[in-house]
């Protein structure tokens, strides 16, 4: 009986043995499939943050900001570029998108700038995370200039899509010329309850034409664009794009507390870190940099892409990735 006894706990055993084989095999494939690396979650200031994290914990870290309406996988073929040559990279979704929630119901759903750039600081403190290369394009570029401009001790380098833009409420208020004005639709429409209904009812339509206007030479897919929607399900995203906008136009107030970070941003600052800024056809007249050229006074290079639209990191992954590599300077 004995005998049988063993017999019997030795093929449990090998059995087990081979379940935690294949489970281990199945996690590793999956996270080799994942090329942002592995889904995170961690509390960083007022959020609980979702982020992806790749490459060696002892690599220069880079941390690479989405904006709107986009995620975490305009990153997708970034993020193997520079793991590949020994970067640790985390890529957060921002509040408002994907992962990331508030912890308090009670805290009031703010898209104002210097809130998305103290974000970054939160998380960088929650991952001790000392300094890091950012990146960025969108609301990501703004951010990731807010914090340089901000924190310049946290920052070791910057890439920033379309360059200085930073908002300054005041020159908000005054009219552009028509053309431009036509090209900012959506922000009026924002401005609008009916823009607000519009958009949360009409999110997936509404952003897939967006993609189409700011990027008109990127053919993506149905299964791309579907990958970055499911971001667009976060509880509060609208609340947030809805915010950021109206504040942008001065329609609404933004929280007391950012108040000192947001006049030094008014105060347009200059940006001492080494710098790359981008310009693609998405900025027209402006994509020569001359305009933005002289808020650089550190280490700095402007690169033009021809026939790439605003999504710069996943239509040319390749340029983008590079940039972080120069600018990171190792």
């Amino acid at each position: 009986m004995k005998t049988i006894q063993n017999t019997t706990n030795n093929i449990l055993r090998q059995f087990a043995l081979i379940a935690i084989f294949v489970l281990s095999v199945n996690f590793s494939n999956a996270q080799s499939e994942n090329p942002l690396g592995t889904f995170k979650q961690i509390n960083a200031g007022l959020l609980n943050v979702g982020y992806a994290e790749a490459g060696p914990q002892n690599g220069t870290t880079v941390i690479l900001l989405h904006g709107w309406p986009y995620d975490i996988h305009s990153y997708s073929e970034v993020v193997p570029q520079l793991v590949s040559k020994g970067y640790h990279v985390i890529t957060p979704y921002l509040r408002g998108f994907g992962t990331t929630r508030f912890l308090s119901d009670q805290t009031f759903r703010n898209g104002q700038q210097a809130a998305l750039a103290q974000d970054v600081i939160d998380l960088m403190d929650a991952l001790k995370i000392k300094k890091a290369v950012i990146g960025g394009f969108d609301w990501g570029a703004r951010t990731a200039v807010a914090v340089a401009a901000l924190w310049p001790e946290r920052v070791q380098g910057l890439v920033s899509v379309s360059g200085y833009i930073v908002v300054n409420l005041e020159a908000n208020l005054k009219p552009l010329p028509p053309t431009a004005e036509y090209g900012w639709w959506y922000q009026y429409y924002f401005a609008t309850e009916r823009g607000q209904s519009g958009y949360s009812q009409n999110t997936y339509e509404f952003n897939k034409l967006i993609w189409k206007l700011a990027s008109p030479k990127w053919n993506f897919d149905t299964k791309t664009y579907d990958q970055t929607a499911q971001s667009f399900d976060n509880p509060d995203h609208t609340a947030i794009v809805i915010h950021n906008y109206r504040w942008r136009l001065s329609l609404a107030n933004g929280e007391s507390k950012y108040d000192a970070l947001e006049k030094r941003l008014a105060a347009r600052p200059s940006i001492s870190v080494p710098t790359i800024t981008i310009a693609s056809d998405f900025d027209g007249a402006a994509a020569d940099g001359k305009a933005y050229a002289n808020k650089f006074t550190g280490k700095y290079d402007h690169r033009i892409l021809k026939d790439i639209g605003h999504n710069v990191p996943q239509e040319d992954p390749k340029a983008f990735a590079q940039a972080i590599i120069d600018v990171a300077g190792n």
